[in-house]
C-alpha cells in the first residue's frame, strides 16, 4: 500500500495505545521476571504469584472478550505483549501464550455458560490452563490422534495419553483433543477436563535444558468421566478448534523467541 503523502510504500509504525500496551508488558519483565529467571528455572519454579500480577494487567485474556474479564485485544497486542515479557523470562511468557490460547479456544467456541463458568477465572489466572494434543504416535500428524473418549449417558469416558504437556500437573484446567467418532479429523472433539479429575494422573517432570520454571510432563487419562457439557462446540468440531487456537499460538511463541535475546531496558526497546 501506498502511502498518500509521499507516493512511496507505507511504513508500518506502532501507534501510541501499542506502545504503551508493549513498554508496560517490558516494565512488567523488567520488574518481575527477569530479575528471577535463573533462579525459577534452576528451581524449577512455577511462579504463580508473578504471573497473577501479570494477569491484574489484562495478559491472561489478551485477546477473550471483554464480556468475561478479558482484554479485548488484538492479535498483534498480544504479539507485542509476549516479546516483551520474553526479554525477562521466554519460559514464563511462552506459558502463559498457551494459557492465553486455552482462553481464547473457550471464548470463541464455548457456550454462554461454559464461557461464564470458565473465563472470568482464567482471565484472572486463578485457574490456569494447559493444551493437549500431541500423542506419542501423533506428533506430526495431529488428526492420528488415539486419545479417545467414548459416550456414556451424560458423561464422555475417556482413555488415552498427552505428551509433552506445558503446565502440566499445575494448571486446573486441560483442554483435551480426543476421538469421539472415526479415523481422522472429522472424529475428533475437544473436551474440557479439570486437572482433579478422577482417573487423570502425570507423568515425571521432563528433564530439559532450561525451560524449567513451567513443568512439562505426560497426562494420562483412565476412565475420566467428562460431562458432556464440557465438550467445546460439537462433535468433530475438535481440531478445528485446535487447529484455530495454534494458529495464533503459534504466531505468540514467534513472538517469545524474539523477544528473548532482546535487551531487558525498556528505554531501548525500538517503536
Amino acid at each position: 500500500m501506498l502511502d498518500p503523502r509521499t507516493s512511496k510504500p507505507a511504513q508500518f509504525a506502532l501507534d501510541e495505545e501499542q506502545i504503551a500496551l508493549r513498554d508496560t508488558a517490558r516494565a512488567f519483565a523488567d520488574e518481575y521476571l527477569a530479575p528471577n529467571a535463573v533462579a525459577w528455572d534452576e528451581a524449577k519454579h512455577f511462579p504463580v504469584t508473578e504471573m497473577r500480577k501479570a494477569a491484574e494487567l489484562g495478559m491472561a485474556g489478551i485477546y477473550v472478550g471483554e464480556d468475561f474479564g478479558g482484554s479485548g485485544l488484538s492479535r498483534l497486542d498480544a504479539a507485542l505483549i509476549f516479546e516483551a515479557l520474553a526479554t525477562g523470562c521466554p519460559t514464563v511468557a511462552a506459558y502463559m501464550s498457551i494459557h492465553n490460547m486455552v482462553a481464547w479456544m473457550i471464548d470463541a467456541y464455548a457456550s454462554h455458560e461454559q464461557r461464564q463458568q470458565w473465563l472470568p477465572r482464567l482471565c484472572r489466572m486463578e485457574l490456569f490452563a494447559s493444551y493437549c494434543l500431541t500423542e506419542s504416535g501423533s506428533g506430526s500428524d495431529a488428526a492420528a490422534l488415539k486419545t479417545r473418549a467414548a459416550r456414556d449417558g451424560d458423561d464422555y469416558v475417556l482413555n488415552g495419553e498427552k505428551l509433552f504437556i506445558s503446565g502440566a500437573g499445575a494448571s486446573d484446567l486441560y483442554a483435551v483433543m480426543a476421538r469421539t467418532g472415526g479415523d481422522g479429523p472429522g472424529g475428533i472433539s475437544t473436551l474440557l477436563v479439570p486437572g482433579d479429575a478422577a482417573g487423570l494422573s502425570l507423568g515425571a517432570n521432563e528433564r530439559k535444558m532450561g525451560w524449567n520454571a513451567q513443568p512439562t510432563r505426560a497426562v494420562t487419562f483412565a476412565d475420566v468421566r467428562v460431562p458432556t457439557g464440557n465438550r467445546l462446540g460439537a462433535e468433530g468440531e475438535g481440531f478445528k478448534i485446535a487447529m484455530a487456537g495454534l494458529d495464533g499460538g503459534r504466531v505468540n511463541i514467534a513472538a517469545c523467541s524474539l523477544g528473548a535475546p532482546r535487551p531487558r531496558s525498556t528505554k531501548r526497546c525500538a517503536t
